[in-house]
């Protein structure tokens, strides 16, 4: 796709997407082909870290024998090397190398894209995957704000694609017997869940605006965010403290937390949310809250968030049902029940760190399961992942305005509150759009 014609791939996309839902055979419509994927955003770190969710993802589809990883994209083409050599690290050939992921979704071989991006590209990349005919794994949070959350699951509906969200927990086999055990009933009501996450996080300190480093598309990185100077305090992974571009500690990690609450008490939306916190702690470039708690009113219980990304505490985060009968807790080791239950019933302490593969393979298996309007919906479908993302959303909306919003869900606004409902959505930079109709 050449630079002059982004304007007019809104209106080409879309046309292929209505042409992709109807009539489009590819290898995913049958389970005895490959499934070939595009992964996008591969550099949420720093080059040469560890870290980096696109990164974390492609080790484990490496191992995956009906996928082909046909590209890896990235703004900053730093990541290349580092992408390439998971792949063959892993027994793969290298793949496609591409800075703008446009040119992706036109290559009608590619079945599925892996979308790592920075939350402000979530959306639209999203949206424009869905309406070139690919299936969709996002990371969470699902959304930069609650609008562009129902836009993601109107074209997941519209153009019949498996939308899969990042909140791993969904597939794993330890937290899906919690489940059960929990709405089984043992617990009896539940009237209030906590959950949280401690730091400590490094102080980012303050950083002038500089040059746009060689070889990263800072215009293409921005995409549908404000225009602005470069500066590293406001790129990789940094973003995410920035409004901008990211969600905070809440969207960050909280989303977990509160889509596993949901999940386990089987929650839908709250009714009133209030939020109390600031930046108390670090002296540095971040806009986002150091500090924050958040209480979430729903109407059979009430739940709180809270994160402390300074702290130095050896349980690092948890999350606890506090139920008539017993308290579910959950931590890194598993989940058990105290307090008044039977002995057989205390719970499953044996969980394993690894949610990942089994959330990758459920999103595979969905994409080769579905042909046309025949969609199987994954564990972490997006309708699910917008309803815990809207969590944070409305979390964040709370904390910016100082005071309790009362929420409507069946508007998906807030009542009575202007300025709340204008931090519901945002404005867009030409021609990176999230469009009123998908």
């Amino acid at each position: 796709m050449s630079r002059v014609n982004r304007r007019d791939f809104l209106m080409a996309s879309a046309s292929i997407g209505a042409l992709s839902a109807l009539s489009y055979t590819r290898a995913a419509d049958s389970p005895n082909e490959k499934v070939v994927l595009g992964v996008i955003g591969f550099g949420s770190a720093v080059p040469g870290s560890v870290g980096g969710r696109g990164r974390q993802l492609i080790r484990p589809l490496t191992a995956f024998k009906d996928v082909e990883i046909a590209y890896v994209c990235d703004v900053d083409e730093g990541f290349f090397p580092i992408a390439q050599k998971l792949l063959t690290d892993g027994k793969r050939r290298e793949a496609r190398t591409e800075k703008d992921f446009r040119r992706i979704l036109e290559d009608k071989s590619v079945d599925a894209v892996i979308l790592a991006t920075p939350d402000h590209w979530h959306a639209l990349g999203t949206i424009w995957a869905c309406q070139a005919g690919k299936h969709v794994y996002v990371e969470k949070p699902a959304s930069h704000n609650l609008i562009e959350g129902r836009r993601m699951v109107q074209a997941a509906r519209k153009y019949n694609r498996v939308v899969q969200l990042g909140t791993q927990s969904r597939s794993s086999k330890s937290l899906i017997r919690a489940v059960e055990f929990v709405r089984s009933g043992k617990l009896g009501k539940i009237p209030f869940a906590k959950a949280w996450i401690a730091g400590p996080r490094p102080n980012i300190g303050h950083e002038k605006d500089t040059a746009v480093p060689r070889g990263v598309d800072y215009d293409l990185w921005l995409g549908p965010a404000p225009k602005r100077d470069f500066n590293t305090n406001r790129f990789h992974y940094r973003w995410h403290w920035m409004w901008d571009y990211g969600t905070g500690e809440l969207g960050n990690n909280g989303i977990h937390a509160l889509d596993r609450i949901r999940w386990l008490i089987n929650l839908d939306a709250p009714v009133r949310v209030t939020a109390a916190g600031g930046k108390l702690f670090y002296d540095d470039d971040q806009e986002t809250p150091d500090t924050l708690t958040v209480t979430f009113d729903f109407p059979q219980c009430c739940v709180t968030w809270e994160h402390r990304v300074w702290s130095k505490e050896k349980q690092h985060g948890g999350l606890v049902l506090y139920g008539e009968r017993g308290t579910l807790v959950i931590d890194p080791k598993g989940w058990h029940v105290e307090n008044g239950i039977e002995a057989a019933d205390k719970g499953d302490t044996e969980r394993g760190g690894d949610d990942w593969t089994p959330h990758l393979h459920n999103f595979i298996d969905c994409v080769k399961d579905s042909s046309g309007s025949n969609v199987r919906r994954p564990n972490a479908d997006i309708e699910e992942g917008h309803k815990s993302t809207r969590l944070c959303h409305l979390g964040n909306i709370a904390f910016r305005t100082g005071r309790a919003i009362r929420f409507d869900a069946k508007t998906e606004t807030c009542l009575d509150d202007a300025e709340a409902n204008r931090l519901l959505g945002r404005s867009y930079r030409k021609p990176f759009v999230v469009p009123e109709s998908v």
